[in-house]
């Protein structure tokens, strides 16, 4: 017969530190139990998706999240389709998906999640559902980070929007990182002597506003780079409420239109500023590249 799951649910925004502590316990639970640990994962947290207007940003696009996923879990995680159960009850998910569908014999969930609509399965109703089946049941409490903050998506996002890249990445466990297209911008850098990539984001991604040290991975290679991303209030503004993405990647002279290159954010150079003109502008650019090299030593482009 086959084993029945032990099951964790949520959105799992970023796959931080909590989250992995989160996956952590799951397989000990499930080997306490004799199941097998099951991940559930909705791509976009719920609320994204209940307006034609994004009504929140993510810190991992569908493709990251799935990448990251991956890479800590023994069992592959199973996504879930939220559309297809918008409309769901409470007692309606936990009945057809939790219970026949993926065969749960147990659940761990975090702190703060809930499900169906009106998101009534919170943590007291999964804990009277799972004790009148006899299913085992636990809350994990919050990651605590050095310094007593408690873990959590929604934290990382406003440290991000705050600028506080190396606040937000202890938190996160990792650089926090950024993929996107290479496409045709204006090549307005690349007279001044600072060519730059201009990068096509998933329209939901958090990008935090400012001039940072960042690392860059074309193909398999590492490079050092200045990531600026706003609205150019110098030279062609942007009309926009999207901010533009724009890296330049340091001691690199090759074409990459059309290829997808990864950001990973080392600290915070500046916020982003109308100079007077372009030799003010050109000025600045050269300081930002001599603090970023200093930032990012040469053993940080090994991996």
């Amino acid at each position: 017969m086959t084993r029945k799951n032990l099951i964790t649910i949520g959105t799992f925004d970023g796959v931080h530190r909590g989250h992995r502590a989160l996956f952590a316990r799951l397989t000990q639970l499930a080997a306490l139990h004799q199941m097998r640990p099951q991940v559930l994962y909705f791509p976009y947290p719920p609320k994204t998706l209940l307006a034609a207007a994004p009504q929140m940003t993510v810190l991992s696009t569908p493709p990251e999240k799935k990448a990251l996923l991956k890479a800590c879990l023994e069992t592959p995680a199973v996504e879930l389709n939220f559309q297809a159960y918008r409309e769901y009850s409470a007692e309606q998910f936990f009945k057809k998906v939790l219970l026949e569908k993926y065969r749960c014999g147990g659940i761990l969930a975090g702190p703060d999640f809930a499900f169906g609509k009106n998101r009534q399965g919170d943590g007291e109703f999964l804990k009277r559902k799972c004790a009148q089946l006899g299913l085992p049941f636990e809350i994990l409490p919050f990651y605590d980070a050095p310094g007593g903050a408690k873990v959590s998506s929604s934290l990382i996002r406003k440290t991000l929007a705050e600028g506080k890249i190396k606040e937000a990445n202890p938190l996160l466990g990792r650089p926090y990182s950024l993929e996107g297209r290479v496409i045709a911008g204006k090549k307005l850098g690349r007279k001044i002597g600072f060519p730059t990539a201009n990068l096509d984001i998933n329209f939901y991604k958090l990008l935090p506003l400012g001039v940072f040290a960042v690392r860059v991975r074309v193909g398999k290679r590492w490079y050092r780079g200045i990531c600026n991303i706003g609205f150019r209030p110098t030279v062609n503004p942007i009309d926009s409420i999207l901010p533009l993405a724009e890296v330049h990647i340091l001691d690199f002279h090759r074409s990459i239109y059309g290829r997808r290159i990864e950001v990973r954010f080392v600290d915070k150079l500046r916020g982003e500023v109308k100079f007077a003109g372009l030799n003010e502008l050109k000025a600045e650019l050269a300081r930002n590249e001599q603090t970023a090299r200093q930032l990012i030593a040469d053993k940080d482009l090994m991996d």
